[in-house]
């Protein structure tokens, strides 16, 4: 009896465990594909090469992903703008400090993003995007667009609140941004083989970086030290 009960008890596992592996193909297709992007960047990347890698054939990843541009803006999504709704929640149900927020978005695009591979996607787009127009589009009203409003708002709260001094918020924003993208950039290219000595520690970087944005590089008029 036990023994001719024990296949019925196996069986159903089987399906279970083809429908796990379906259900986690299009994360594994995700991650391939965003290793060979930065890897190889997108014109040079071919979709046979993302299907081998996430160990599946071309056709399968057709059931996905219509094209190699779908599975770019997938990639993106993913890794990138999908993140923006919670860090707007986040922020906007903040009640602290605004020089607090500041810091804290700059230091959560580090860690979601800048020091993943992720990161290399803005490299990507900045040396491939007047090549794919519609992918630039793309980039620029998924991650660009809600990036630039996110930031924005952080500093038009401190404006409005007192905080912080009256600046231009189109070029503000930029002031916010540059070290992250330079961060990005340095990451997938000189930082790969410059001498150890060279090396930019992010994490001191931006500490760095974030207080000469709130505080400047003026000392306040009637403290003693240098300056001119």
């Amino acid at each position: 009896m036990l023994s001719a009960k024990s296949p019925s008890k196996r069986c159903p596992t089987e399906p279970l465990k083809r429908e796990r592996r379906k259900d986690a193909r299009p994360g594994e297709l995700l991650a391939a594909a965003l290793d060979l992007f930065v890897e190889k960047g997108f014109a040079l990347t071919r979709v046979e090469e993302v299907a081998k890698r996430a160990g599946v054939s071309k056709g399968t990843l057709f059931l996905y992903f219509s094209s190699k541009e779908e599975l770019f803006k997938a990639v993106v999504r993913a890794n990138i703008s999908g993140k923006y709704p919670e860090w707007t929640a986040e922020f906007e149900a903040f009640e602290g400090n605004t020089a607090v927020i500041l810091r804290r978005a700059m230091s959560m695009w580090w860690s979601s993003v800048g020091d993943t591979q992720a990161s290399g996607i803005t490299k990507l787009m900045m040396s491939e995007a007047g090549n794919f127009p519609e992918l630039a589009a793309f980039y620029q009203q998924e991650v660009v667009e809600p990036g630039h409003a996110l930031i924005r708002s952080i500093l038009k709260r401190g404006m409005d609140r007192g905080e912080f001094r009256v600046i231009d918020l189109k070029y503000g924003v930029y002031t916010v941004l540059a070290p992250l993208i330079f961060l990005a950039m340095w990451k997938h290219s000189l930082g790969i083989c410059c001498p150890a000595s060279h090396q930019i520690v992010p994490e001191e970087f931006l500490a760095t970086q974030i207080d000469t944005i709130l505080n400047g590089l003026v000392e306040p008029a009637g403290k003693s030290g240098g300056g001119t």
